[in-house]
């Protein structure tokens, strides 16, 4: 899975390390003893270290400001969860409800959504991503939406496996000047 917007791909020069990281069996959350529930600040340097070990980049302070806007905001449509298999925080995902943005009328978006590399391939993303779709419908959405690099082929068909596809705006951006 990808991180926070879902959509930088590890850097080149770390897609050999994680090659290096391959997803175990051993390893694999069983939906009996997978745990999704909303982070806890024991969580944090779990979260951090999985995304540092996917995008090669520590964020710590990022990762610290984002728990202290979400971690407790549920009441104000914002998500931050965590897979944890028995002890071990093993995935995190992010996201909340944004109202009229673009004309559209409110929605979920999913901006971050990762999981340890060697507990991929047993649903633990595809949990996360339920729960916060379910959180998403009880605040009375009906849609989910995220952005993400077009070439991260590994959360591309991750959201592709799960049902989503193309949406209707076009992402547009523009380099500024220092």
């Amino acid at each position: 899975m990808s991180t926070i917007a879902a959509s930088s791909a590890p850097p080149k020069r770390f897609k050999k390390m994680l090659s290096k990281v391959p997803p175990t069996r051993s390893a694999e959350p069983h939906a009996e003893t997978l745990q999704i529930r909303p982070v806890r600040h024991t969580d944090l340097d779990a979260v951090i270290a999985i995304d540092t070990m996917v995008t090669g980049l520590e964020k710590r302070a990022y990762w610290n400001s984002l728990y202290r806007r979400y971690a407790d905001a549920v009441a104000t449509g914002q998500h931050f969860l965590v897979a944890v298999q028995g002890e071990e925080t093993v995935g995190f995902a992010i996201g909340e409800v944004r109202d009229w943005e673009f004309g559209a009328p409110p929605c979920g978006w999913v901006f971050a959504i990762d999981v340890h590399p060697q507990a991929r391939l047993a649903g633990a993303a595809t949990q996360l991503l339920k729960a916060i779709c379910d959180n998403f419908r009880k605040a009375g959405v009906s849609k989910v939406r995220t952005m993400l690099s077009r070439d991260n082929t590994l959360i591309l068909s991750f959201f592709r496996s799960q049902g989503m596809m193309i949406g209707p705006f076009i992402p547009l951006e523009l380099d500024l000047e220092p």
